[in-house]
C-alpha cells in the first residue's frame, strides 16, 4: 500500500476571520478596543489580572457563538487521503470542531487554563468563564493558556519536527508577519511545493516552488483540497 502524503498546513487569523472572530491585527493597532500590551502580555497579567481575565473570557464567550467554515471542514476532508497536520497560530477550537485529527496550536488554546506556578498543569475551561480565584490542584491562580507576547513559544519544536516531514505545505490566512511561526514556510525543502491561500498574497520571495491562490480560506482551500484529493486517486503527486 502507497504511504501517504504528509501535508502540514500553517493556518492564522484569516481563516477564524471568515467564522467570525475578529483578528488582533487590526488597522488601528487594537484588539476588541484593548491595546496588546494590556491584554496578551506578561506583564499585563501582573499589572491587572483581572481585565485580562474578562478579556480571554469575552474571547471565549464570543468563540461559542461561531461555527467552523468550509475552510476548517475542507482540511477535514483532506485526510481521507493525506496525512495531515495542522499547525495553527489561532487560539480557537474551530479546526478540533471541524474535525481534523492532528492539530498543534502554537500560540496556545482559549478553552484550556494552566497553573500561575506549574505551568505543566493544563486544564480545559467548562464554557466560557475563568474566574479569580479559580486555582490548580497546588493552589495557584490559574490563568489563561494563551502564549503571551514575549513568552516562549513551547510547540514550536514540534511543529519544526513536522514541518520538516512534510511532503506538501499549505499557509492559509496568515500574513507570515508573525515570528517564529512564519517560519516554518520557509523551512520545508525547496522541492516541496507550498500553497499559498490568502486574498492579499503574503511575500514568499525567498521561497521557490510556491503556488499562489489568492482567494479566502473558505473558497480557495476548498478548491485547493478538490484539487489534491483528486490527484491522490489518480496517483498523481502535488508538485505535478
Amino acid at each position: 500500500m502507497k504511504k501517504r502524503q504528509k501535508v502540514v498546513v500553517l493556518s492564522g487569523a484569516g481563516i477564524s476571520a471568515e467564522s467570525g472572530i475578529p483578528t488582533f491585527r487590526a488597522s488601528d493597532g487594537l484588539w476588541e478596543n484593548h491595546r496588546i500590551e494590556d491584554v496578551a502580555t506578561p506583564e499585563a497579567w501582573q499589572r491587572n489580572p483581572v481585565l485580562v481575565q474578562d478579556f480571554y473570557n469575552q474571547r471565549r464567550r464570543q468563540a461559542l457563538t461561531v461555527e467552523p467554515n468550509a475552510g476548517h471542514k475542507a482540511l477535514v476532508r483532506l485526510e481521507a487521503a493525506y496525512d495531515v497536520t495542522v499547525v495553527t497560530q489561532n487560539v480557537d477550537n474551530l479546526h478540533e470542531r471541524a474535525g481534523s485529527s492532528n492539530i498543534i496550536h502554537l500560540h496556545g488554546e482559549l478553552f484550556k487554563s494552566r497553573s500561575t506556578r506549574n505551568e505543566e498543569l493544563v486544564y480545559d475551561i467548562e464554557g466560557w468563564e475563568l474566574k479569580m480565584g479559580d486555582t490548580c490542584e497546588e493552589g495557584a491562580q490559574l490563568r489563561p493558556h494563551i502564549v503571551w507576547f514575549g513568552e516562549a513559544v513551547p510547540m514550536m519544536d514540534i511543529a519544526l519536527e513536522a514541518a520538516d516531514e512534510a511532503d506538501i505545505m499549505i499557509v492559509v490566512g496568515t500574513s507570515l508577519n508573525v515570528y517564529p511561526a512564519a517560519s516554518l514556510a520557509f523551512v520545508v525543502g525547496e522541492r516541496i511545493p507550498v500553497y499559498v491561500v490568502d486574498p492579499n498574497t503574503p511575500s514568499m520571495q525567498k521561497r521557490r516552488n510556491v503556488i499562489f491562490i489568492a482567494e479566502p480560506a473558505t473558497t480557495g482551500l476548498t478548491r485547493l483540497v478538490d484539487e489534491l484529493l483528486a490527484k491522490a486517486q489518480t496517483g498523481t503527486s502535488a508538485g505535478e
